[in-house]
C-alpha cells in the first residue's frame, strides 16, 4: 500500500475519532444532565445544554451540532461572529461572556440569549441597537453572586431594580438571571450560591414586574453542573467537559 493511502487513512482515523470523541462526551454530559434533574424530581427537558466554544475550532463545533448539540454558547463577539458566519444558524448561539457597549449592535444580530447584563448603561444600548433591526433582544441579568472584585455582574442588592428599570424598555425582554460562583475543588462549595440565585429570582418573580420573567437561570460549568441543576439551573455551561482543555 501507498504511503499516500496509508496517510490518508490515517487522518480519516483521527477525523473519525475526533468525532466519536465529541459525541460521546456530549451523550455523557446529556445523561449526567439527565440524572440529576432526576434526583431532584425535575423534568430532565427543563434543562438545557449549552456548549460552549470558546476557542474552539469550527470544524469540532460542527462535530458537537451533529452530534445534538441545540445552544452554543461563546464569551466574545468578533469570535462568535466569524463562527457564526462559516457555520450558520445551525444551533442557538448565545453570548455568556461580558459584553462591552459598543459591540450590542453586533451582539444582537448573532445572538438569541444575552447572559451577561450588568449595568443599565449597557441594557439602553442593548434597547437602542435591537430597536434598530426589529428585534426584542432576549437577556439574563449577571448577578455577582459572591461579590468578588475580579468578576463582573451587578451586586445582588441592585438586581431588582436593575430588572425594574430594564422592563421599561421595548426591546428588551427580561428572561432570569445568570452567576459564576467562586472557584473550587469541592462542588459543593457552589451550592450556596446556586441556592441564593434561585431564591434571588424567586423573589424578583413575586414582583409581578411587567416584561420580566425568572424563567431562566445560567448557572453550572462543568466542574459543577449537576449541583446546579439540583438547585435549580434551566441552563448550564459546559465546556471543557466536551472538548477537553483549550
Amino acid at each position: 500500500m501507498c504511503l499516500a493511502v496509508i496517510c490518508v487513512q490515517q487522518c480519516l482515523s483521527v477525523v473519525a475519532y475526533a468525532l466519536m470523541s465529541v459525541a460521546k462526551n456530549l451523550k455523557t454530559i446529556m445523561d449526567r444532565i439527565a440524572a440529576a434533574a432526576k434526583r431532584v424530581g425535575r423534568d430532565p427537558s427543563s434543562v438545557r445544554l449549552v456548549v460552549v466554544t470558546k476557542t474552539v475550532d469550527r470544524d469540532r463545533i460542527a462535530e458537537a451540532v451533529a452530534a445534538g448539540a441545540a445552544v452554543l454558547g461563546e464569551n466574545r463577539v468578533q469570535e462568535a461572529k466569524e463562527k457564526i458566519e462559516a457555520l450558520g444558524q445551525t444551533a442557538s448561539w448565545h453570548l455568556i461572556g461580558h459584553l462591552q457597549a459598543n459591540k450590542a449592535k453586533y451582539a444582537v444580530k448573532l445572538f438569541d440569549l444575552i447572559h451577561s447584563v450588568d449595568n443599565l448603561e449597557l441594557a439602553v444600548e442593548i434597547d437602542r441597537q435591537a430597536a434598530k433591526v426589529g428585534k426584542v433582544q432576549d437577556i439574563l441579568v449577571e448577578v455577582n453572586i459572591a461579590g468578588e472584585a475580579s468578576k463582573a455582574g451587578i451586586a445582588v442588592k441592585g438586581v431588582p431594580a436593575l430588572a425594574a428599570e430594564v422592563a421599561k424598555f421595548r426591546n428588551i425582554a427580561v428572561k432570569g438571571l445568570m452567576t459564576m460562583p467562586p472557584y473550587s475543588e469541592n462542588t459543593e462549595d457552589s451550592r450556596p450560591y446556586f441556592r441564593k440565585l434561585r431564591d434571588l429570582a424567586e423573589t424578583i418573580a413575586k414582583e409581578n414586574i411587567p416584561n420580566v420573567t425568572m424563567n431562566e437561570l445560567s448557572m453550572g460549568m462543568s466542574g459543577d453542573f449537576e449541583v446546579a441543576i439540583e438547585e435549580g439551573a434551566t441552563l448550564v455551561r459546559v465546556g471543557t467537559a466536551i472538548f477537553g482543555e483549550r
